[in-house]
């Protein structure tokens, strides 16, 4: 399964962003959504999973939950918006680690792109950055990978440019 994740787009959506979503099979949003136009645009395209982000309104979050475990092609995925970094996660996310036990956690917010392992909890954690034109960041950034029999292949940081 091919998989696009991306987060923070703050109600931007453009071309370059649609252009990769139609190469997916689903899109994964990490959260800050800004406009349900986002999601509205990414689902006439291709499946989507998101949840929702410290900015989202009611709407989103009622659509959208903090949380999404699931599991494809074997790998057990916890994405949520804001969940920190190994040795750094929040206290809420250190609590449900124990419980989810997850191999690939998955999180936006920091709007910056990190792809780490996991030792002490024996799992693959990523943020894709911020595909938004709102924030500090500086180049807009996309991750897109395979998942596969359990495994988790061919990762690809995506660069959509600088942000306006």
């Amino acid at each position: 399964m091919k998989i696009l994740l991306l987060s923070d787009t703050h109600a931007y959506i453009d071309d370059k962003i649609l252009k990769y979503c139609a190469m997916a099979d689903e899109v994964w949003h990490a959260g800050d959504i800004g406009n349900r136009i986002v999601t509205d645009r990414i689902k006439e395209i291709k499946p989507l999973r998101a949840v929702y982000g410290n900015i989202d309104d009611k709407d989103l979050r009622a659509e959208y939950p903090i949380d999404q475990i699931f599991t494809v092609e074997g790998v057990k995925v916890w994405m949520t918006h804001i969940a920190g970094y190994p040795k750094r996660y929040s206290e809420r996310v250190k609590k449900l680690l124990k419980e989810i036990q997850p191999k690939l956690m998955i999180c936006g917010h920091s709007h910056i792109l990190k792809v780490q392992f996991d030792q002490e909890n024996k799992m693959l954690h990523m943020n894709p950055g911020a595909c938004g034109i709102s924030g500090f960041h500086q180049v807009r950034t996309l991750l897109r990978f395979d998942i596969e029999k359990g495994d988790i292949k061919n990762l690809e940081v995506i660069e959509l440019g600088k942000r306006i």
